[in-house]
């Protein structure tokens, strides 16, 4: 398989209908069902709390969310463990991450 390239402009956003104020751009699918995705989050949107079958990855790339109670700031990385409750996620400012999950969405609270 050759080398993929998504550019910048190619990355378009699309809302998410479960989660309001949210919008990502999926780059790739590492896994059936999983995601490697852009997911930028409006000032004041609130993701509930939540969990995943398998592992997710998160780095945020702007902005500063609150994470159960830890606020997470540009630069900020963390992993949850498949089956772990996590969230609720709440945008401080606006936000954008950048998340690698290794499986299916999972049930949201």
């Amino acid at each position: 398989m050759p080398q993929y390239f998504k550019d910048k402009d190619e990355q378009v956003f699309e809302g998410l209908a479960i989660l309001s104020g949210c919008s990502w751009s999926v780059l790739a699918e590492p896994v059936p069902q999983g995601s490697i995705h852009r997911l930028k989050i409006q000032k004041g949107a609130c993701i509930p709390p939540h969990t995943h079958p398998d592992n997710e990855y998160v780095y945020v790339l702007s902005g500063k969310i609150l994470t159960g109670q830890r606020e997470c700031e540009q630069g900020c990385f963390w992993i949850t463990p498949g089956g772990t409750l996590q969230g609720p996620h709440f945008a401080i400012t606006d936000v954008e991450i950048l998340t690698i999950r290794l499986g299916p969405m999972g049930k949201f609270w």
